[in-house]
């Protein structure tokens, strides 16, 4: 059994509506990174400077070196940047949330009362400004602890949201397992809140940006002037606020940090950005505390049946009849490397399909000999297959005519006696006219023609066998 983690599915072609307060268009999350006092230092602990989102050029790790400048642009962002952006954003009575790294809260006092006073969420940012790539387990999950316990102790109340940025392969899981957070955003993958299951645990994942965040003024490809951030972010709103007005309101987070966009020549370009937006109606600028309450109230979590989790027994015995009297095609679905993607109809019926695919011509001739014939005898006995009875009902061919059942009876002696097996079509696409036009038409087709187009029509079969299977267990 191989099983692939990732989800690469969402919300695919029909996503949610997300339905904002107000019927607003787009939901606008400001999330401003408060990290100075808590990025890598020797002052704090640590074995290196810090070498990571600065405005110098190549800036690398000082081991053992305490590094002026770097601390010096840190110190910017806390001395005059934050109350820049702080003026600028109560000014215009605008909700945000800070990512608080506790170590830089626990040494901005002054800041942080700001941020209470303004009634900004106070999110975890983790304990420290740090890379959790390399840590065990165990060691992440007591950062994860301690930043907590500080939060808790310097801001007054225990963090709700958690954002940890430098994270590790484990850092979702191991947020979420605490309980503790209504939401995490250690992802950046979707335009919508989703959830998550961990065990038991049920998470809210608000998706966050690296690419609508000032960040990008310190990496390459990145911001030169505050133009290019403004062009940038006018373009993500416009986009997103069309689709909002055409029926499918998003999510727009814009990432800022205090020490990059809190300077004058970079605020210029959030300033008109935010002239554009508060010129909309329908905009709602939310904290995002207030964007997971309301996707927990208006979407709550619904946990359903997830092939890709199901032990053996239970996937064969689910899953083995969709392929008329072929258990072994699930068997060996099982085996592949199912995930996320294959706990969708559409997902599993590829799975089946591969299997069924692969397998021999001899294999795969049984399969279609495993189909009843169309109004046959066994119809008539009522010896179908549950599916196949209703599948046969849902055309009408459990009540013809005596004329009509005589005229499929022909066929279907005809038909196998020339190709081998009995004709088969996904009867909930047709009609019995339909029906009765293509058994005329496709039996003088050749053999090989028709096997190649009975394989389709048994796929197609188990597809919306499967649509009907996982619609009933959701």
């Amino acid at each position: 059994m191989q099983r692939y983690p990732r989800n690469l599915t969402g919300y695919g072609a029909t996503p949610p509506n997300a339905a904002w307060p107000g019927g607003a268009k787009i939901a606008i999350s400001l999330v401003l990174n408060y990290e100075e006092g808590g990025e890598n230092c020797l002052l704090h602990g640590d074995a290196a400077s810090e070498g990571f989102l600065s405005d110098i050029p190549g800036a690398a790790p000082w081991p053992g070196q305490r590094h002026w400048n770097m601390e010096s642009i840190y110190d910017y962002g806390a001395r005059a940047g934050f109350w820049r952006l702080h003026r600028l954003f109560t000014a215009r009575g605008l909700p945000v949330t800070i990512y608080g790294v506790a170590t830089a809260l626990a040494r901005n006092p002054e800041q942080l009362a700001a941020m209470k006073a303004a009634d900004w969420e106070i999110a975890s940012h983790g304990l420290k400004w740090v890379e959790h790539r390399d840590m065990s387990e165990d060691h992440e999950r007591t950062a994860i602890q301690d930043a907590i316990r500080l939060h808790t102790e310097t801001v007054g109340t225990p963090p709700r949201g958690w954002y940890t940025g430098r994270c590790s392969v484990n850092t979702v899981r191991l947020a979420a397992e605490t309980g503790q957070f209504d939401w995490i955003s250690d992802t950046y993958d979707d335009d919508l809140p989703h959830w998550m299951e961990f065990g038991d645990r049920d998470q809210l994942i608000l998706p966050y940006t690296l690419e609508a965040n000032d960040m990008r003024f310190a990496t390459a490809p990145g911001w030169v002037t505050g133009a290019d951030f403004e062009t940038y972010l006018k373009d993500a709103f416009d986009v997103l606020y069309a689709e909002g007005e055409a029926g499918a309101p998003k999510m727009l987070s814009i990432g800022l940090h205090c020490r990059l966009i809190g300077r004058p020549g970079k605020i210029a370009g959030l300033m008109r950005f935010l002239d554009h937006v508060q010129s909309h109606p329908g905009v709602w600028f939310a904290r995002r505390m207030d964007i997971a309450q309301h996707w927990a109230t208006a979407h709550p979590h619904q946990r359903g049946t997830r092939p890709s989790q199901m032990d053996r027994a239970s996937f064969i015995d689910r899953f083995g009849g969709v392929y008329e009297h072929s258990p072994w095609v699930a068997e060996r679905a099982y085996g592949l490397e199912l995930g996320p993607a294959h706990d969708t109809a559409t997902g599993l019926a590829n799975a089946l399909a591969r299997a069924f695919r692969a397998a021999s011509m001899d294999e795969r001739l049984t399969v279609l000999r495993a189909h009843p014939d169309l109004a046959g005898k066994l119809a008539a006995a009522k010896r179908l297959t549950h599916a196949s009875t209703q599948e046969q009902a849902s055309a009408g061919l459990d009540a013809l005519t005596d004329d009509e059942r005589s005229t499929f009876q022909n066929l279907n002696t005809a038909y196998v006696q020339k190709h081998g097996f009995p004709f088969i079509i996904a009867v909930r696409d047709n009609t019995k006219a339909s029906i009765l036009a293509a058994f005329k038409a496709r039996i003088d087709n050749d053999t090989t023609t028709e096997f190649s187009t009975a394989c389709q029509q048994v796929e197609r079969i188990a597809e919306l066998r499967l649509n009907a299977l996982l619609a009933s267990s959701c």
